[in-house]
């Protein structure tokens, strides 16, 4: 059982945490829609503070619980939040290209830690099967593939936006429908490998906790359909030259697919993986 002091400390960080993103987002909303952009010079300082207290939350409620955040909803949906963000600010600096998807990486990074925090933490004991380091790189690689996800769908929609060349957003742009195209294509590419590196991981966790590589449960079946979506996605753009808008829609449906199958799928009973996420 969580005492109340740490269970205090560990909400209250993570509603810091998502002040902050809040905060943010209005800066750069702001900044981009009504020519303010003098207020995002306050982003690097704000997003600092709001990761520094969402992730000493984190480990506090780590350190509290006995194992890494992925059994809990709270946990799970904290986790994300923050290696999305973290994953976006790395490979911001190395690309500033990416900078305009920030648009929608914040808004993702409060709503889910405020999800989260709204469907109540609570302290769940780590069953034996769950003590693997095959667990950890299997649940990594997912998250990781789920951060390159977001900011493709970012580039997707954005892709959306600039072929209407009505908002002021597109009309702002330094970036062709090409390059955008370009970029969603990319950061789908690098969570396909991920999604099947985390898919493997996960196969042979559960041949160390059942004797089983692959036993079709739903958890399982969905990421596997999901995986294949996106390869079809792929293949059609190497191969077929999909491009601009009919390639943007079909991304954003294999996206919902990867909704389904990270966060619907594992409160299905039956499944192996009925402990996670319920």
């Amino acid at each position: 059982m969580v005492d109340a002091t740490t269970f205090a400390w560990v909400t209250g960080l993570h509603w810091a945490g998502v002040v902050c993103y809040v905060l943010v987002t209005i800066l750069t909303v702001t900044a981009i829609f009504f020519k303010r952009e003098k207020w995002e010079r306050f982003v690097p300082f704000l997003i600092t503070i709001g990761m520094v207290a969402h992730g000493a939350g984190l480990l506090i409620w780590w350190r509290a619980v006995g194992h890494g955040p992925y059994i809990d909803r709270f946990e799970v949906l904290s986790i994300y939040a923050w290696v999305l963000l973290a994953f976006y600010m790395i490979f911001q600096k190395k690309f500033p290209r990416i900078k305009p998807i920030r648009v929608l990486v914040f808004p993702a990074a409060f709503f889910l830690v405020a999800v989260g925090l709204l469907l109540r933490p609570e302290m769940k004991h780590l069953p034996p099967t769950f003590r693997s380091v095959w667990l950890v790189i299997h649940i990594v690689f997912y998250q990781i593939a789920f951060a390159a996800l977001v900011i493709a769908l970012g580039f997707s929609v954005y892709l959306l936006i600039l072929a209407k060349k009505k908002s002021r957003l597109a009309m702002r742009v330094s970036m062709t429908l090409d390059e955008v195209d370009i970029m969603a294509y990319r950061f789908t590419g690098f969570c396909f490998v991920f999604w099947a590196f985390g898919m493997l991981a996960g196969s042979i966790w559960a041949y160390q906790s059942w004797n089983v590589f692959w036993n079709w449960d739903p958890v399982q079946t969905w990421s596997l359909i999901t995986w294949v979506a996106f390869g079809v996605y792929l293949h059609l753009r190497r191969f077929f030259g999909w491009r601009g808008e009919k390639a943007a829609w079909l991304f954003i449906a294999c996206f919902l697919l990867a909704l389904i199958s990270l966060f619907v799928t594992p409160l299905i009973e039956s499944s192996l993986h009925a402990d996670y996420f319920k």
